[in-house]
């Protein structure tokens, strides 16, 4: 089977503050939420814009130190991998969600901004390592903050 490639690209703007945590083996880890806005014609030829949230997470010594001064509003440009995690809500049933494992992070400039780049040497970051996942578990029921339902109809789509 040939290998795939598994990458994203995003520049947004954090809608919360980051929250570093630890997990039972000491590693540390940056959950954020990143806000993309697009705008696209309607079918009457009007203007729209959407706006999708996305749950990034950043390990060990990055996550240490980008939590130390990326706050609300900070504008960034992620390049990572997409991971599901899965894990057993309050309710007994399964939930899933994806996250972007981010490997390279730049600062553009934005709010708290500075054009400073954390990322790896590669262009892949993390020199093709998976990221951990030492006994970290995502807290339950969440706000999704956008994420769901919808209703996006197909013909709004502009390709």
């Amino acid at each position: 089977m040939a290998e795939g490639l598994n990458r994203v690209m995003l520049l947004g703007n954090l809608g919360a503050d980051p929250e570093l945590r630890y997990t039972k083996g000491g590693q540390a880890v940056l959950k954020l939420r990143l806000a993309t806005n697009e705008s696209y014609q309607d079918r009457d030829g009007g203007r729209k814009e959407r706006t999708e949230w996305h749950h990034v997470t950043v390990w060990g010594k990055r996550a240490e130190a980008l939590g130390k001064f990326l706050a609300k509003g900070a504008t960034l440009f992620v390049e990572g991998s997409l991971r599901t995690t899965s894990w057993e809500g309050q309710d007994g049933q399964k939930r899933y969600r994806t996250e972007i494992s981010a490997s390279n992070i730049l600062l553009t400039g934005g709010r708290s901004g500075g054009g400073a780049a954390m990322g790896g040497g590669s262009p892949g970051g993390g020199g093709g390592r998976p990221a951990p996942t030492d006994d970290y578990e995502p807290a339950g029921e969440q706000d999704q903050g956008g994420f769901g339902g919808g209703g996006n109809d197909d013909d709004d789509i502009p390709f």
